[in-house]
């Protein structure tokens, strides 16, 4: 089993006893306004979102952690690695990416989640390359990609919901660390 510890969080695959944790944080719309459309999920849709992250991992090697405050144990959100499948002007690729519950944000989570898994794509599953898409209003997941090191590459649109989005991305030669 995957695990990667930081200084106050655990990464880890999903345990089924996360589907109502990560139900709670994808039906609120301050989390989901910035996602796909911008609806919000249900538990039914939750564990068929945790069923795919699952069977990436089992696919590619690679996947979306659950991510849980180490001494507490509550799972926050995710962080991860993906195939942008939606986008295929990107492809191939592996973006990483990270959805918190919103009373977790700004205490530099998500920026610690991240870090942690941008070093596990490009030192432990030798990727070469890892990208983030975000739309271009998300300052916050500008603000994440820049502190990785990664560098904007291009503006594209989303193909389905038309908003701008931005793609950035970083290569093993720029990473440092």
């Amino acid at each position: 089993m995957t695990e990667i510890h930081t200084p106050r969080l655990l990464l880890r695959r999903w345990h089924d006893d996360d589907i109502a944790f990560m139900a709670e944080i994808n039906a609120d719309p301050r989390v989901m306004r910035l996602v796909d459309d911008g609806s919000t999920r249900d538990l039914d849709a939750t564990a068929e979102d945790i069923e795919r992250y699952e069977e990436e991992w089992d696919e590619e090697g690679f996947g979306l952690f659950a991510v849980e405050l180490l001494g507490s144990g509550e799972l926050i959100g995710f962080t991860g690695l993906s195939v942008p499948e939606f986008l295929p002007e990107v492809l191939p690729a592996v973006a990483i990416s990270w959805r918190l519950g919103s009373q977790f944000w700004g205490q530099g989570y998500a920026s610690e989640a991240a870090q942690a898994t941008l070093e596990f794509a490009l030192q432990d599953r030798g990727l070469d390359r890892v990208i983030s898409i975000s739309r271009l209003s998300d300052t916050a997941s500008a603000n994440i990609a820049d502190k990785l090191g990664m560098e904007v590459e291009r503006e594209t649109t989303h193909p389905v919901h038309g908003f701008p989005l931005v793609v950035h991305s970083i290569d093993l030669t720029e990473y440092e660390g």
